[in-house]
């Protein structure tokens, strides 16, 4: 059975004999959202799991995948499978994004690549999140609109953007509509 990737944190947590309220402090993280996490409630997004990784020392993909390997691997387009699935801040905890991992068992990987479908939503409010590392996103399908510091940029099908993601940032389909993107994130450990 697979574990979430609550149960993952919780197990990482205990194992390093962090308290809940260090891990916390640490990640700068509210205890609540920690406690709901572990608990198997919605994911708010990728930069509180970033935040999460970095204080556990662990990268990623650790919360987001079981098996690993060495060596190549190789993802099939038509059997593309949900790795999880997040609320990306929006100002409910309806998941609005499901994460397809493009490296689910590749050992040691210091990026993340993801094709993300980005549900239609009525959120019009959006909080804006930070982490270290870098992210590159080129448009699939659809238009998807990234707020980026003081700035936002309408990307269409084919458009990219690549940038530092410790500046504050989100990504959502432009006027709640559905987009698909692929995502390459980055974060030292």
């Amino acid at each position: 059975m697979k574990a979430t990737v609550g149960e993952k944190i919780r197990s990482l947590r205990e194992s390093k004999d962090i308290e809940i309220e260090t891990l916390a402090e640490r990640a700068q993280i509210p205890v609540e959202q920690i406690i709901d996490i572990e608990n198997g409630g919605p994911l708010p997004g990728l930069a509180p799991l970033i935040k999460i990784a970095r204080v556990l020392g662990v990268r990623l993909g650790t919360f987001l995948d079981d098996a690993q390997g060495r060596g190549a691997v190789v993802s099939r387009g038509a059997q593309l499978k949900e790795s999880t699935h997040f609320s990306n801040h929006g100002s409910t905890d309806v998941d609005n994004m499901l994460y397809h991992s493009l490296s689910e068992g590749k050992e040691n990987r210091h990026i993340e690549p993801f094709v993300i479908d980005i549900l239609p939503s009525c959120d019009k409010e959006f909080s804006l999140s930070s982490h270290e590392g870098e992210e590159f996103i080129y448009v699939l399908e659809g238009r998807v609109e990234v707020i980026y510091g003081k700035n936002t940029h309408l990307l269409e099908a084919g458009d990219s953007i690549y940038y530092d993601s410790i500046v504050k940032h989100h990504v959502h389909g432009y006027n709640g509509e559905k987009a698909r993107i692929l995502a390459v994130v980055y974060t030292p450990i």
